[in-house]
């Protein structure tokens, strides 16, 4: 009972925080467009826009890129770096949580090279792709909405609290549970939280890769609770939260007529997080720090 009531007293705490963060990026995303701004999206600063966008908690954004390149209007590698970049809830589980705090910055700076680095490295080697021009007359504006829910036909209190707060509370289960879990794990076998590390540092991010492909915020709150309370390695989240592209894929997956092409992009995808994950865990281990 003692582990339960902590369990429920430490999701208490973080819950305001979560849900004020919720609000605050619905009205973000409602208000963000990149229809019309084609000449950005298909430039040189296109991987760079798609990185920093991703980094923004939630997966609208990686579903707007998704619908941009199911339409020819961004690049492969921009819709990658998009891809690596998103965490969907996992940043915001971190921020909230005094043991994750601190891996907030490394997370970011590790997306944001790899979202680069990608981004530019494919949109070179393709870089006679073809791309759309929307029409003089085409008025369709692609928004990022939150885990891809539409706006249209709702009431402002429905969008900016009702769905926040239904949101927040469905994250807040995942990190009582997972919380829970693990608080029971320490108080009955406190050694048995190391064979938590499943594979050692060089396999674990084979599994967290595997995970962060789940199109649920589910998996990314899991990954990022589960470090929080020391069941994976950093580089091991690093490689869950580079293949989470929340319900981006979905979109993808929905044109059964490029069906080759995204699973292409889902493989890559995979592999390049697995590789990142493993590296960053490499040179955590060679400095000391795991």
């Amino acid at each position: 009972m003692d582990v339960f009531l902590d369990s429920l007293l430490d999701t208490l705490k973080v819950f305001p925080f979560i849900l004020i963060i919720y609000i605050l990026i619905e009205f973000l995303e409602h208000k963000t467009s990149f229809t019309k701004n084609h000449d950005l999206l298909q430039g040189k600063l296109a991987p760079l826009i798609g990185t920093v966008t991703g980094i923004v908690p939630q997966c609208g954004f990686s579903v707007m890129a998704a619908k941009l390149y199911d339409r020819g209007f961004i690049r492969t590698g921009t819709l990658l770096a998009v891809f690596l970049a998103t965490s969907d809830e996992a940043l915001i589980i971190l921020i909230t949580n005094p043991s994750g705090a601190v891996a907030v910055a490394p997370l970011i700076a590790v997306k944001v090279v790899v979202g680069l680095a990608v981004g530019y490295a494919v949109n070179f080697i393709l870089r006679n792709e073809q791309l759309a021009v929307p029409s003089e007359d085409e008025h369709e504006e692609i928004h990022a909405y939150s885990c891809g829910r539409e706006h249209e036909g709702k009431s402002n209190v429905k969008v900016y609290f009702v769905e926040p707060l239904l949101h927040s509370l469905k994250i807040a289960l995942y990190i009582f549970i997972v919380t829970l879990i693990f608080g029971y794990i320490f108080e009955y076998n406190e050694q048995a939280i190391l064979s938590s590390f499943v594979g050692g540092p060089f396999v674990e991010p084979l599994i967290t890769s595997a995970i962060g492909l789940i199109p649920n915020c589910a998996s990314s709150a899991v990954i990022a609770q589960t470090y929080c309370e020391g069941g994976i390695y950093f580089g091991s989240m690093v490689a869950g939260l580079c293949c989470n592209a929340g319900l981006g894929f979905v979109v993808l997956l929905k044109n059964t007529k490029k069906i080759k092409r995204n699973l292409l992009l889902l493989v890559a995808l995979y592999v390049i997080s697995v590789l990142v994950g493993i590296a960053t865990n490499g040179i955590m281990l060679a400095a000391g720090l795991i």
